[in-house]
């Protein structure tokens, strides 16, 4: 497959607020028609580096390169990106179809092709019939649709999204992911997400960059970042981690030997050992869903630990267990999907875990 063009790069690029320093050394490429995601917690700077690619921040060095030009270069309303934010600034006094309609004045379409592109982009977000509504009568997650229909009418090349979902409720929030998904496949443009949500970015993206403090410390596809994350504060960050001490016993290039407390010795491969120092105590991370419960009558596992039930939360498809394996001091969390005739287990019940050496990620 062809590698797709790179559509906007950074090149160290540095943002300084007087004495703070906001972005630090950021390098990084975004492909053309990639749905991308800046995740991290708040004040680490994925907005503000939004915001550089769209000309709302300038930066104190470095380089921002959009299809190839520096954006330096291009003022921010010449720019061939638009934004939808967060509070998606929408007009209440004016109707849908004007709002949608906003960016074209300047455009000087006639009227009836203005009325064909409103008509077109409110047909790309679900909205037909609605052109003719007042702004303030609509839901939430009608008003996200108006902010991307606006958006989308000057067919950018790069669509930008200050976390857009996060004023909808859970149920709007994960509806909306879909269509934004289906969206983006359908337009075909480079679309650049900034969110908190861990989960949405790795339900909506094609690659996220995982960013602290004023740098990425990981970009990767989603499977990759939750699977192999490559240091502990991206793995505590992405979704749910169980965390054990472990003593590296042997370290070669085929892999590493280490004791686990409460799993024992095991072997882990060298795409599960991020590099990192090479101190003896270290620590082994693995994912609630990579454990399981054997109930009676299961066959005994290769790789199995005893432990002793100490929390149980229970969410209708899955229940996931706090369990305190044997000889180790806080317990750790597994996941089961609850399928017809395995039971819910009481606190206090004594569990046989089985676990796999594959799903352990060594942090040194």
């Amino acid at each position: 497959m062809t590698a797709k063009p790179t559509m906007i790069e950074f090149r160290d690029v540095q943002k300084y607020y007087g004495d703070y320093h906001a972005l630090r050394g950021i390098n990084a490429s975004i492909r053309a028609g990639e749905f991308f995601s800046l995740l991290g917690p708040s004040g680490c700077g994925k907005t503000t580096l939004l915001r550089t690619i769209a000309g709302f921040e300038d930066i104190s060095a470095g380089a921002v390169l959009i299809d190839g030009k520096d954006a330096a270069l291009i003022p921010a309303n010449k720019r061939p990106t638009n934004m939808v934010f967060q509070s998606y600034a929408i007009f209440p006094h004016l109707t849908v179809e004007e709002n949608v309609g906003f960016g074209l004045r300047r455009a000087r379409l006639d009227k009836a092709e203005m009325g064909r592109r409103v008509g077109d982009a409110l047909a790309m977000v679900g909205l037909t019939g609605f052109g003719k509504r007042a702004a303030h009568a609509l839901s939430g997650g009608q008003r996200q649709r108006v902010a991307l229909a606006r958006a989308l009418i000057l067919k950018p090349k790069v669509l930008l999204l200050d976390e857009p979902l996060s004023a909808l409720d859970k149920k709007m929030r994960e509806q909306m992911q879909v269509e934004l998904i289906k969206l983006q496949r359908q337009v075909g443009i480079t679309f650049v997400l900034v969110t908190h949500d861990q989960e949405e970015a790795l339900v909506m993206s094609d690659r996220i960059a995982v960013m602290f403090e004023g740098r990425i410390v990981q970009l990767d596809d989603p499977v990759t970042l939750y699977r192999r994350p490559k240091t502990r504060q991206v793995a505590d960050f992405i979704g749910t981690m169980n965390f054990l001490p472990a003593t590296l016993l042997s370290d070669t290039t085929d892999g590493c030997e280490v004791e686990v407390a409460g799993l024992g010795r095991c072997r882990i491969a060298p795409d599960q050992a991020p590099p990192g120092g090479n101190g003896q105590d270290t620590t082994v991370g693995f994912r609630p869903e990579t454990l399981t419960i054997l109930f009676d009558g299961q066959a005994a596992a290769a790789r199995e630990t005893p432990g002793t039930v100490e929390e149980v939360v229970y969410y209708g498809d899955m229940t996931y267990y706090d369990v305190k394996l044997d000889g180790v001091a806080s317990a750790v969390r597994l996941s089961m999907r609850n399928v017809p005739g395995r039971p819910v287990l009481d606190i206090g019940t004594r569990a046989r875990v089985a676990w796999s050496p594959d799903a352990l990620v060594l942090f040194r």
